[in-house]
Formats: C-alpha cells, sequence, structure tokens
C-alpha cells in the first residue's frame, strides 16, 4: 500500500516519526501530502521535540505567526552549526534559565540575550583565538551575566546573583558568574597582562567564569582543546590551574562534521544544571542575600544524623583557589558546613523533655586516605555558642582544613547541655556529626 493510500491521521503520525527533514522533501511530492507537510500541528511537534518549544517563538523570544516559520526561523539562525550540538546546548540553557525562574529569578534577570555571530568573532579576533564550537553555541543562547546596581542586595564583599554560585567559611567568599563577550576581551587582556603571559599560552586561553567577590577565583578555557580551567594559589607566580572537567570527555570541540562535539563548557554546565534540578546543590539566605551555594544537600556527599533531637548535616566542597599543588602537606584545601537545629519535638533524653539545648564542645576527626590525620576537641564552633530551640532555623557555619591527599573524610561530635549553658537542665550529651567525604570532585565549580 502507497502513501497515497493512507489516511490524513495516519500521513500526520507518519511525518513526525521521519523528522523536519524527509518531511520537507515529502511535501515536494504532490498537494495532498505537501498539505500534510505543512499542518501547524506537525510542526509544534518538531518544534517541541527538538527545541522543546510550546509557542511559536524565534530565538530571541518574539512570536511569529506559527511553528513551521519559528522551525525555519531557529535552522537558519544556527545554520554554521550541528543541529544536534545546538539542540543540546538548548537544552542545557533551558534547565538552567528553568531552574531559577522558580528559584531564584533575580540571577535569572541578569543573563544576557545571545551573542550574535558578529560578536563571536570580534572576540576571536582581538584575542587572536578560535573558540570550541560548543562554547560557540552556548554564547549564542546566553551572553553571560550583567549585573546592575538595582538588580539585588550584595555582600559586605560582592555580588550575590552568580549562576555558579559558590561557598564561605571565615572571610572567604565566593560567588562565580559568567562573564559576557566584552568582559572575556577585557578581563582577559587585563589578567594576561598582570600574569605577564605571553606567546602560546596567550593565545590559547581567555577567561570565561570569575568570583565577583573580593576573594579572587578564575576560570580559563582553553581555546585549542577545550578545556576549562580554574586557578589554584599558585596561579600568580606559577600559572598553576587545575582542569575542571573530566579530560577524557572531551571530544570534537572544532569537528564542524561530528555530531558528538563537547567541550569543558557544556559538560560545566550541563552537570551544574543537574545538581541544581536534582537538589543536590541549593539556594541559602542569609538576611536578605540569597546566593546559589556549592555546599552539597544530598548523600552520599552530604551526611545526616540525629541525636537526641538534636539534627546535624555536614558536608565539604573543594576550595581550588587555595590549592598548592607543590605543597606535600598541605596540597588540597576543603570548606565544610556544618548546619544544626533541633527538631520541632524538642530535645528528649532519657524520657525526659527539654525545650532548648546549647553547644558547649566540639570533637573531630579527620581521615586522609582512611588514615587519622587530625583529632582535636575544643570548646564552641568558630567562636560561638549556638542556642537551639524547636523548630528554628538551622544555625550554621563554616570552617576548612587542608589535606594532604584528594580524598579523605571528617566525622566527629558535639557536647550539648540541655537549657543553657548558664542554666543546665540535665547532664551533658553528645551528639554525633556522621562521616562526610573530603574528595577532589571530577568537576570543580
Amino acid at each position: 500500500m502507497g502513501l497515497e493510500a493512507v489516511g490524513d491521521l495516519a500521513l500526520n503520525e507518519i511525518l513526525s516519526e521521519l523528522g523536519p527533514k524527509e518531511t520537507a522533501k515529502v511535501a515536494c511530492v504532490n498537494k495532498r501530502f505537501k498539505a500534510s507537510a505543512t499542518e501547524d500541528s506537525l510542526w509544534s511537534k518538531f518544534c517541541s521535540r527538538d527545541l522543546d518549544l510550546s509557542a511559536p517563538v524565534d530565538p530571541q523570544g518574539n512570536p511569529v505567526p506559527s511553528f513551521k516559520f519559528a522551525y525555519g526561523l531557529w535552522r537558519e539562525a544556527f545554520s554554521m552549526y550541528p543541529w544536534p550540538l545546538v539542540k543540546r546546548v538548548k537544552r542545557c540553557w533551558d534547565r538552567l534559565k528553568n531552574w531559577l525562574t522558580v528559584n531564584f529569578p533575580e540571577a535569572g534577570a541578569t543573563l544576557q540575550q545571545g551573542a550574535s555571530e558578529t560578536q563571536i568573532q570580534q572576540l576571536e579576533a582581538v584575542l587572536k583565538v578560535k573558540l570550541p564550537l560548543p562554547t560557540r553555541v552556548l554564547y549564542r543562547f546566553c551572553n553571560g551575566q550583567v549585573f546592575q546596581d538595582k538588580d539585588a542586595p550584595k555582600s559586605a564583599f560582592g555580588n550575590s546573583l552568580g549562576l555558579i554560585g559558590g561557598y564561605t567559611f571565615y572571610h572567604h567568599l565566593v560567588n562565580v558568574f559568567l562573564l559576557p563577550l566584552d568582559r572575556v576581551i577585557m578581563d582577559t587582556k587585563q589578567i594576561m597582562r598582570q600574569l605577564e603571559i605571553s606567546g602560546s599560552f596567550r593565545r590559547k586561553f581567555i577567561v570565561v567564569a570569575m568570583s565577583s567577590t573580593i576573594q579572587e577565583k578564575l576560570f580559563f578555557l582553553n581555546c585549542t582543546n577545550g578545556q576549562l580551567y580554574v586557578g589554584t594559589r599558585n596561579l600568580a607566580t606559577d600559572l598553576e590551574m587545575m582542569p575542571c572537567v573530566p579530560t577524557g570527555l572531551l571530544r570534537s570541540v572544532h569537528d564542524f562534521n561530528s555530531d558528538q562535539q563537547q567541550d569543558a563548557m557544556l559538560l560545566w554546565l550541563e552537570e551544574h544544571g543537574r545538581r541544581l534540578q536534582d537538589g543536590i546543590i541549593k539556594l541559602q539566605e542569609e538576611g536578605n542575600v540569597r546566593a546559589i551555594c556549592q555546599f552539597p544537600e544530598k548523600p552520599p556527599l552530604c551526611s545526616t544524623a540525629i541525636t537526641n533531637g538534636v539534627k546535624v548535616r555536614a558536608s565539604a566542597v573543594f576550595v581550588p583557589e587555595a590549592v598548592d599543588l607543590e605543597d606535600s602537606s598541605e596540597k588540597y584545601w576543603f570548606a565544610y558546613s556544618i548546619r544544626m537545629s533541633l527538631l520541632p519535638e524538642g530535645c528528649f533524653i532519657n524520657g525526659m523533655y527539654f525545650g532548648s539545648c546549647q553547644l558547649q564542645r566540639r570533637h573531630w576527626i579527620i581521615y586522609a586516605n582512611g588514615n587519622i590525620v587530625s583529632d582535636v576537641s575544643g570548646e564552641a564552633v568558630i567562636g560561638k555558642y549556638p542556642l537551639l530551640l524547636p523548630g528554628e532555623r538551622d544555625f550554621v557555619y563554616q570552617s576548612c582544613t587542608p589535606l594532604s591527599t584528594s580524598s579523605g573524610s571528617i566525622e566527629g561530635s558535639f557536647t550539648f547541655v540541655p537549657g543553657r549553658l548558664v542554666d543546665p537542665k540535665g547532664a551533658p550529651f553528645e551528639v554525633e556529626v556522621a562521616r562526610f567525604p573530603l574528595q577532589l570532585p571530577d568537576y570543580i565549580f
């Protein structure tokens, strides 16, 4: 039986399985096929499947008359790039933007419209580099972040709206954002001068992300091999950097004829979007300042223990900007976050209920490759004696520790007093801090 004998509904289903390219060919056969091949319901399926569009819009988000017209505009706008790569990059940005819309709209407002081919070519000409294909497409969809004074409150150290976010411990505050192309040009030039870099290094690397705070943290894209690097403590003296993505995953970063292109920028943003969507990392609020916090919130990277109604969650994050790969004893640095709270039911000890409890002491055991390297006890945490009350917000504090190896862990306990330290209602009791890992991650943010 030929296609001529197939009903309109069945023909629509067949064409939807063939895809846009083959459907365009079928439209050339005869008038009936052309009518079926141009039905907007069919092209709405193609737009939904390829571009996740629920309404006919052009690449700038402007409404257009039909899904067929919209699909054509998208193909034309990105005709110089492999279509599978374009679809993948759009999925990546959609995931990030959708999460921001629901959870962090003030940061979403800082994302810029996509850059033009002219802007990308200008960057390449000025910096004498050739951007990897995935990074080019990423910038075509979104030209980084721009902060305005009206965007949101700032912390004492800088803006908190970075797409990548960060962490804080003591006076060390990091919040990483994506640079727009004009900042890539300006900051790359400035940093190369400061680091006194010239020659082949200068023709390979560009700065694509950094912390908006006073704490320096710089991300460099190697435009030749597509790897993303972050500077260590020795960046200024030895140009020491660490790769942010597993090198074995990079492929075809300059090959237009492949449909397997992936550079570190794409993989890095995809992984970041997955971590946000899965709730592995979340927003942290302190006063009226909100920021994406890189301390993990889910196991196995985050541990949870409840003792006598006191709940303690703990996790760590790798701190590359503090790393010294030449130091055998304190090579790697990790920040860790402790979140403690009292359950709504209060504190129960030996069948007795207490409406509050207060921290008195801490005890930490730190392991490197399974061996104990530190066993310390002391009063308070960062000089504080938190008082926990039922159902109140977590008391959160951060600290840091060096490690000679790339893998380790921490466990310990807190000593609490039921009631208050000045008015104890019973004997002190121990609260467990379950072991949580310190490990060099595959993806460094």
